[in-house]
């Protein structure tokens, strides 16, 4: 995998935003990042063995996909991120796509990206990124309620949103400002969670590896 980590490529934002003028914006960022960092796994998270509901999702075209029908009947990777705005969110899904998806592709295994933006911003992110995995919308948050890791950004922090132009209220399907801890979960054919990693501070995400090792125990490493 020649392509640099999740961690290593943020970790270039932060240096690169420690050379630029003190931003209120960004500061608003970085204590919400902080406190969700120090509050952890909120109460009640999914573990393995929990059975998901079979979400009715739509595609970036905007047809109906089932959960079920995007897992394929078989173990899937599925990825849960907050939306095209969110920059943290963008390296992951490249990465995804560069260093984990021809692995999973040889191996016949399904990665599904899920959020609660539109169709429209699930088309954005696909065309921005070149994604050639499905970009699912989770119109309800129903998926991400069932996990337990549904959020919302502080007041500061979509006060900060709506001054760089962007409006949960807006981008959201349902029209609310609810967002899923950034989460990677690997689904057996009866979309029950056997491998499960939550991240409530969305600067931080799933490895390739990590995914990879994971999917290695359970299937005995099947090629």
């Amino acid at each position: 995998m020649s392509e640099a980590t999740i961690a290593d490529q943020v970790g270039e934002i932060a240096r690169r935003a420690a050379d630029q003028p003190p931003d209120p914006r960004m500061e608003a960022f970085a204590r919400e990042a902080a406190e969700l960092r120090e509050a952890g796994l909120p109460d009640g998270v999914a573990t393995v063995g929990t059975v998901l509901p079979d979400a009715q999702l739509l595609g970036a075209d905007g047809a109906p996909r089932s959960l079920s029908d995007a897992v394929g009947g078989q173990l899937a990777v599925v990825v849960l991120y907050r939306g095209a705005w969110c920059p943290y969110c963008n390296i992951a899904l490249r990465t995804y796509q560069l260093s984990l998806l021809p692995t999973l592709a040889e191996r016949r295994v399904p990665l599904v990206a899920i959020s609660p933006q539109t169709p429209d911003g699930s088309m954005a992110m696909r065309e921005k990124q070149e994604l050639e995995f499905d970009v699912l919308s989770d119109t309800g948050n129903e998926i991400a309620r069932a996990i337990g890791v549904l959020t919302q950004p502080t007041a500061d922090s979509l006060r900060a949103q709506r001054e760089l132009g962007v409006d949960l209220e807006a981008v959201n399907a349902d029209g609310t400002v609810g967002i899923p801890m950034p989460t990677t979960a690997i689904l057996d054919e009866g979309l029950t969670i056997r491998w499960i990693d939550v991240h409530p501070d969305y600067t931080t995400r799933s490895e390739a590896v990590e995914i990879l090792a994971a999917l290695d125990r359970l299937d005995g490493g099947r090629r």
